[in-house]
C-alpha cells in the first residue's frame, strides 16, 4: 500500500516525458529562435520602421513597402534576373549533375578518378572560382576567346555583354556541379540492381529503363535538389557580385566600391540589392522589405513544388 500511495501518477509521467523530450529539442529550440525566429520577426519589425542603424527606429506604417514596390528603379531588373538565374541555373544544374552521375555509373575503369575530377572544382572558394572564371572568359586576354577565335567562332564579350553576363554565372555554377553530381551518384547506386535486371528481361531500352526503374526510384532526390537549389538560387550574392567587380575593372579588395549589377544591371539581384540598401545606403527598412519579399517567394516556390510531389506520388498511388 505504501508503495501505490508513493507511485507517481499517469499526468506526472506524461509532464516528465515532455520535459525529457524537450530537453532533448533544446538545442535545436534555440538555435532556431536565435538564428532564424528572432530575425524573422526584427525584420518584419525594422520593415515599418525608418532606421539608419544610427538613430533609433521611427514608425512610418507602409512607407517602406510603397517605396520598394512603386519608387524603386532597380526592384523589377533584380527580381528578374534573380528569378532567371532560378529557373535556368536550378534546371540546369540538376539536368548536369544527374547527367554526370550517369555517365560515372556507366564507366567501367576509373570511376574514382572521374568523381574527383568532377568533384574537385566545388571545393574551390567561390571568390576564388569567380575569379578565376572572369580570367579565363576576358574579352582581350582570355584563353577560351582565343580558342574560340582559332576555330572561327564569334567570341562573345561574357561579362562586360548585359545578354552574355547570366549565362556566363550559368557556366560558372555548371563548372562546380560536384555537389550534385555526388547527391545524385548516391541514389543512383541505390536503386537495386534486381530490377534493372528484370527490365533488361522484359526487353527494356536505355529510354524505357530509366523512365521506369531509375526515375521513381531518385525521384525524392530530384526534389531535395531541386528545392535546395531554389532557395540557395534565391540567396545568389558572391558570384554575381565579384563577378560584375572583376568585369568592370574594379578589384575585390578591400575598400573597392562599385555600382552591383555590372554590365547594365544584367547581374544585380534581390540579395545585392538588399546588402546595398541595408549597409550602404543605410535604409535598413527598405532592405527588410526586400527580405521578406525574398523569403516569401523562396517559400512559395519551396511549398509548390514539395505539394506538386506529393500530389503527384498520391496521383501514382490510386488506381
Amino acid at each position: 500500500m505504501a508503495h501505490l500511495a508513493t507511485a507517481p501518477g499517469p499526468r506526472r509521467r506524461h509532464t516528465r516525458e515532455r520535459l525529457r523530450v524537450l530537453g532533448f529539442l533544446s538545442p535545436w529550440l534555440i538555435g532556431f529562435t536565435v538564428f532564424f525566429g528572432y530575425p524573422l520577426i526584427a525584420t518584419v519589425y525594422f520593415s515599418f520602421m525608418r532606421y539608419n542603424q544610427i538613430r533609433p527606429p521611427s514608425f512610418v506604417g507602409l512607407r517602406n513597402w510603397r517605396y520598394v514596390f512603386t519608387q524603386m528603379p532597380l526592384f523589377g531588373p533584380a527580381l528578374w534576373n534573380t528569378l532567371w538565374l532560378v529557373v535556368v541555373m536550378v534546371t540546369l544544374r540538376v539536368v548536369f549533375g544527374l547527367g554526370t552521375g550517369l555517365l560515372i555509373t556507366k564507366v567501367k575503369t576509373g570511376a574514382g578518378f572521374f568523381r574527383t575530377a568532377f568533384y574537385l572544382p566545388f571545393l574551390a572558394p567561390p571568390v576564388a572560382a569567380t575569379v578565376t572564371f572572369v580570367f579565363l572568359l576576358n574579352p582581350g586576354t582570355g584563353p577560351v576567346n582565343d580558342a574560340l577565335a582559332a576555330l572561327g567562332v564569334p567570341a562573345p564579350d561574357w561579362f562586360n555583354d548585359p545578354h552574355w553576363a547570366k549565362p556566363s554565372l550559368v557556366l560558372l555554377s555548371l563548372w562546380g556541379i560536384g555537389d550534385l553530381m555526388v547527391v545524385f551518384l548516391a541514389a543512383l547506386l541505390d536503386v537495386p540492381k534486381e530490377q534493372y535486371e528484370a527490365a533488361k528481361l522484359d526487353g527494356a531500352g536505355a529510354f524505357a529503363t530509366f523512365r521506369y526503374v531509375t526515375w521513381p526510384a531518385i525521384t525524392p532526390v530530384v526534389m531535395f535538389a531541386v528545392v535546395t537549389g531554389v532557395v540557395q538560387t534565391m540567396q545568389y550574392y558572391t558570384q554575381a557580385l565579384v563577378a560584375g567587380k572583376l568585369a568592370s575593372g574594379v578589384g575585390v579588395g578591400p575598400g573597392s566600391t562599385v555600382q552591383p549589377g555590372y554590365p547594365d544591371h544584367s547581374t544585380l539581384t534581390v540579395t545585392q540589392l538588399v546588402y546595398s540598401l541595408g549597409f550602404q545606403n543605410f535604409n535598413t527598412g527598405a532592405a527588410c522589405v526586400l527580405s521578406l519579399v525574398l523569403f516569401a517567394i523562396a517559400m512559395a516556390a519551396a511549398s509548390l513544388l514539395i505539394r506538386g510531389r506529393a500530389g503527384l506520388l498520391g496521383a501514382k498511388d490510386r488506381p
